[in-house]
């Protein structure tokens, strides 16, 4: 779980603007927080990072943050995101049309779906991967970050579908 603040007023600092990855260093991070996927798409939280700073995170809007990127504090300090590892299952098919048909179907389910070269992997969810495996794909069970697409709606403009590689 998030370590939360007690109170969202004795956040001392606050972030609120991104840095995306590869635009900052992170070995000069003051400190990191290891987020879920569901934790990382966020608008406004109060954290303490593992090295014990506490922030306010205040975007003007809801934003999935990804493993890497970096929070600005308004101190100018940095706080690394890191992705916590989940369970997820890998789905593997037999041909490309195969796969995108499974991809219909979780789609249809309105499953949060990442695609991993030709793969696609989701949140462990037993009536998901019967249903998966009665449709012929091949899963396999891993504990690993999960960057799922987050959909056109979640984008202003369309300017990012959402799915990273």
């Amino acid at each position: 779980m998030v370590p939360i603040v007690d109170n969202p007023r004795r956040a001392i600092r606050r972030a609120s603007r991104v840095v995306p990855a590869g635009m900052w260093r992170p070995e000069e991070a003051a400190d990191r927080v290891v987020l879920d996927a569901a934790e990382r798409y966020r608008r406004r939280i109060a954290l303490v990072g593992e090295g014990g700073v506490r922030f306010l995170l205040d975007l003007g809007r809801a934003v999935a943050l990804r493993d890497g990127d970096g929070l600005a504090l308004d101190d100018g300090a940095i706080i690394a995101v890191v992705a916590k590892p989940e369970p997820l299952v890998e789905v593997a098919a037999a041909n490309a049309a195969a796969l995108a048909r499974l991809a219909w179907h979780l789609g249809n389910r309105h499953a949060e779906t990442e695609i991993v070269g030709e793969r696609l992997r989701i949140r462990r969810d037993h009536v998901l991967e019967e249903m998966l495996l009665g449709l012929g794909a091949v899963l396999s069970p891993l504990e690993a970050p999960f960057e799922p697409g987050r959909g056109a709606y979640h984008h202003p403009h369309g300017t990012d579908d959402g799915f990273h590689v």
